[in-house]
């Protein structure tokens, strides 16, 4: 038997949605594929080793392509084109470890309470960029450097317009703060923000508002547009846009070297020292090549029709991201080494003191005083904070998309109550999401998102366990082989058991001992955070076991194998899973099913 009806194990029957629609699109997978890249949270924690990588982590990224990327995206991409359906009904491939869905479904509300300032940050220095004067300028510090002295804003202007300081006057700068840096902390009147443990509670009001408005913008979004098709051509000509923006800034940054031409050479051809640096940054890669949270794959390829090519689209949304991230590393290489020739030719000119420039949160903060010393700097800042914007726009909608239709497939009742629930779930992460705009909450991220990165390792390797073991890899080649109409090697199987699992083992034990480096300087608040929506969930999978195994009927070791077994998993267009049944040679199945459609 391929599969066996929930009737048959004592449950309920899964009732597809048949409302939930395709892409408009066929491109729109690869497209909303491509900006999972958009998840920037690991930028602000992994700088230096993209500073140090350059290009060179091009060779170690297309090797993990190869090894484990591509299979997972393929894999995950199978679950939720075949069943059309997201991640947490998918799992009627096995429907013991459906558990795996409910911990997805924690991990990505959990990432979402926190992704709202990667939109409220960008949003504030938008605003400010409207003004004549930048603040973050040396014209623009008078007006909100209320802690400097006038010695200590001369002293921040001279280091970043270059200009040569008398030597007797450069004896008490040793830490230097960059202005764009500063400006957050005075949002806060907090100069201590980056310190976790710094005294006192403080509420930037501007964030405040911004992250109000960034949930206000989400909101309007989904309710307007309320149904995939016209969400789909949103989603398409705002990831577009943010293509054209990007592009735009890795040329206007390439002309920030003295020699641009020198400094896109050591980028894209980097040294040996450089290349074996290169290395670290696959797992930095890998983190966001499917997306905040987990199972957004899964979700985005349930609207594919069933016989869309996923093995060429997915190596297609695989090297599309490497080009995202390798223009945001650009954009990081240039600044990063803006900031080092000044610290190096201080440092040169003046022996008796050494400088070191904070370059904490580069892409989002110290880029802005880079801005600052171009020609048209508002123009420019303008463009790139709404680059910025939109890509986290664009990251919280499609990860929240995904979350709302795997609610709404595994839960038929809210179905008919699909705009109620919405407008809750979003005011629910609006009002999570308000303790990031405190001091003690801006960086929340720099520990969740370490937190996310061992959920996934962990989750992805569950997924090879539950696919190529449980369901079993001769089940999952034909399915595969029957969905896409073409061969799937028997090699590629065996790699995908063997190799791929060994691979992200070592990834997880790199992500288990950042994480607890993290948490060890974290404060009660982030800890907290992380038990309720990244610890606690892994219950889910122990309790819906033993939940599933008391609705079967039978001996101990029959609702085992009757739970372990697929049930409903079948594609949901009748002409589709006809064709499969007749494939399988399993009519008396399609006859069973037949009548079930037609009640």
């Amino acid at each position: 038997m391929i599969y066996e009806s929930s009737y048959d194990s004592g449950r309920l029957p899964y009732k597809p949605d048949l409302a939930r629609g395709h892409w408009t699109k066929s491109s729109d997978f690869i497209f909303t594929g491509i900006s999972l890249a958009f998840r920037l949270d690991v930028f602000s924690i992994a700088w230096m080793a993209f500073t140090y990588a350059g290009c060179a982590s091009v060779i170690p990224f297309v090797i993990s392509l190869f090894l484990f990327v591509v299979p997972l995206f393929v894999m995950q991409s199978f679950m939720g084109q075949f069943s059309s359906s997201g991640f947490i009904s998918a799992f009627r491939i096995a429907p013991l470890f459906k558990g795996i869905g409910y911990i997805s479904l924690a991990v990505n509300l959990g990432a979402l309470t926190y992704y709202s300032v990667f939109a409220a940050v960008p949003l504030v220095y938008l605003f400010h960029s409207l003004r004549p004067t930048l603040p973050w300028s040396c014209e623009g510090l008078k007006s909100w450097s209320y802690n400097f002295t006038e010695n200590d804003m001369r002293h921040l202007c001279h280091i970043l317009s270059n200009e040569t300081l008398p030597k007797n006057d450069f004896t008490w700068f040793v830490t230097h703060e960059i202005p764009s840096n500063l400006f957050l902390k005075s949002r806060f009147n907090h100069m201590e923000l980056f310190e976790p443990n710094s005294e006192g509670f403080f509420i930037s009001w501007e964030v405040l508002l911004c992250t109000l408005l960034t949930w206000t913008l989400i909101t309007g979004l989904f309710y307007k547009y309320n149904s995939l098709e016209k969400l789909s051509n949103v989603l398409r000509y705002g990831i577009f846009s943010t293509f054209v923006l990007l592009l735009i800034a890795v040329l206007r940054f390439a002309l920030v070297p003295k020699d641009p031409l020198n400094s896109i050479y050591d980028f894209f051809i980097p040294s040996w020292d450089t290349f074996l640096n290169g290395f670290p940054t696959v797992g930095i890669f890998v983190i966001s090549a499917y997306g905040v949270g987990w199972g957004t794959i899964i979700s985005l390829a349930s609207f594919n029709k069933f016989k869309t090519k996923l093995i060429q689209n997915s190596w297609t949304i695989c090297v599309g991201q490497m080009l995202i991230f390798l223009s945001f590393a650009y954009i990081v290489y240039v600044t990063d080494n803006y900031y080092d020739e000044i610290k190096n030719t201080y440092n040169s000119e003046h022996s008796s003191s050494t400088v070191y420039i904070n370059k904490l949160w580069i892409l989002f903060l110290s880029t802005g005083s880079v801005m600052a010393d171009m020609s048209w700097p508002n123009l420019w800042c303008i463009l790139y904070y709404g680059m910025l914007l939109l890509t986290a726009l664009i990251t919280i909608t499609v990860s929240l998309m995904s979350t709302l239709q795997s609610i709404f497939d595994a839960f038929e009742e809210f179905r008919s109550r699909k705009t109620e629930v919405t407008l809750i779930v979003i005011g629910f992460l609006c009002f999570s999401s308000l303790y990031t705009c405190s001091n003690k909450g801006v960086f929340l991220h720099v520990i969740f998102t370490n937190d996310t990165v061992v959920t996934q390792a962990a989750l992805n390797l569950l997924i090879f366990f539950v696919v190529l073991w449980v369901y079993g890899r001769v089940r999952f080649q034909r399915d595969l082989e029957f969905m896409l109409s073409q061969s799937f090697s028997t090699w590629k199987i065996y790699m995908l058991r063997f190799v791929s699992p060994l691979c992200l083992i070592l990834l997880l034990l790199a992500a288990l001992f950042i994480s607890l480096l993290y948490h060890h300087a974290g404060t009660v608040v982030v800890q907290i955070a992380a038990l309720i929506f990244i610890v606690l969930p892994w219950l889910y999978v122990p309790g819906y076991m033993v939940y599933i195994m008391l609705q079967t009927t039978g001996t101990f070791k029959t609702r085992f194998k009757r739970c372990c077994r697929p049930t409903d998993w079948y594609p949901m267009e009748l002409e589709d899973r006809q064709r499969y049944e007749q494939t399988m040679h399993n009519t008396d199945m399609t006859h069973q099913l037949d009548e079930e459609t037609a009640t």
